[in-house]
């Protein structure tokens, strides 16, 4: 059966000034996000997943391709109800919890910001009983409504965040990196929140995050990047089970074992682009088997093949 594409990134390129030229942060990224998946994109620090999201988003101009969203392409000038439909549909849960809530603003005022600006209510009861709804969903309280950020702890205020994108309907939500800033124990309750709100709701996820581990839980498909261009992707148990760029290979072999000895006797994985030998043949993103792409030239996919055999 065809899966619906809810949004498309085609040749996507995203540069900002540098001195008199620039920095080209992200190049030639294509990918399609499914509806009602989990997409990942996970990379180290600097490789571009964010500035991707951010793109998404439309926080950081693009300067090259297209990111199309049920259709439509909304990296160009939009009509002011597009732009309003594109700021309704799509939602961020941002990284840093303590950072992206309004420190002066209750919470109250926090998760009723987008309803406000949309009209999504018809009175102010309706508002209200939407907010204790929305922060019941997350495991909050509907005493809560008249705190602030600061008297929450961390892994509530991601919760918040969580309630505020949700409120909106949206149908897609790009989470960067949402737990990386929040204890190792809270970090599995805000996945699991986060899978059941999915199932619940029909949501659709771009995932960004660092940590291989934390995306073999959540997502469907991965997308590896590496400073600014994908370079594997795959659904998450073939990438997992056969990961064919080196990069990949070396995440994968960061990833700490529970076994003490498994994880003593294991070895790591240096990754450098002195690996690959791209002087006669020039390397491109291929689809190796059915749903897994590698960034590669004609000999490396060679190699490819044989490991896949």
């Amino acid at each position: 059966m065809e899966r619906e594409v809810i949004l498309s990134v085609r040749d996507l390129e995203v540069s900002f000034p540098k001195g008199k030229g620039r920095f080209i942060a992200v190049r030639d990224a294509n990918f399609d996000i499914y509806k009602g998946e989990t997409f990942a994109l996970v990379g180290e620090s600097g490789s571009g997943k964010t500035t991707i999201g951010r793109s998404i988003i439309r926080i950081n101009p693009t300067s090259k391709g297209k990111i199309i969203f049920e259709g439509k392409v909304i990296n160009e000038k939009l009509s002011a109800e597009e732009d309003r439909q594109v700021i309704k549909n799509i939602q961020m849960i941002f990284q840093d919890p303590a950072t992206s809530l309004n420190e002066r603003a209750t919470i109250d005022y926090i998760i009723s910001e987008g309803l406000v600006n949309f009209k999504m209510f018809k009175s102010q009861e309706e508002r209200k009983e939407k907010v204790v709804k929305s922060l019941a969903e997350v495991g909050l309280l509907q005493e809560h409504v008249t705190r602030y950020p600061h008297e929450f702890s961390g892994g509530q205020r991601q919760r918040i965040g969580i309630a505020r994108a949700m409120i909106m309907e949206p149908k897609l939500i790009i989470a960067d990196e949402p737990i990386s800033a929040l204890d190792v124990s809270i970090r599995a309750q805000v996945l699991n929140l986060m899978k059941a709100l999915q199932e619940e709701k029909g949501l659709t996820y771009l995932f960004i995050a660092h940590d291989l581990s934390v995306v073999r839980f959540i997502s469907d498909r991965i997308a590896v990047i590496h400073l600014g261009r994908i370079v594997e992707l795959a659904n998450t148990a073939d990438l997992f089970l056969h990961p064919l760029h080196p990069y990949t290979r070396s995440l994968l072999s960061a990833v700490p074992m529970p076994d003490p000895i498994s994880e003593k006797a294991k070895e790591l994985m240096v990754y450098t682009e002195n690996l690959h030998d791209y002087s006669v043949h020039q390397p491109s993103f291929v689809e190796i088997t059915p749903g897994h792409f590698v960034w590669a030239n004609e000999p490396e996919l060679e190699q490819y093949r044989e490991l896949l055999k």
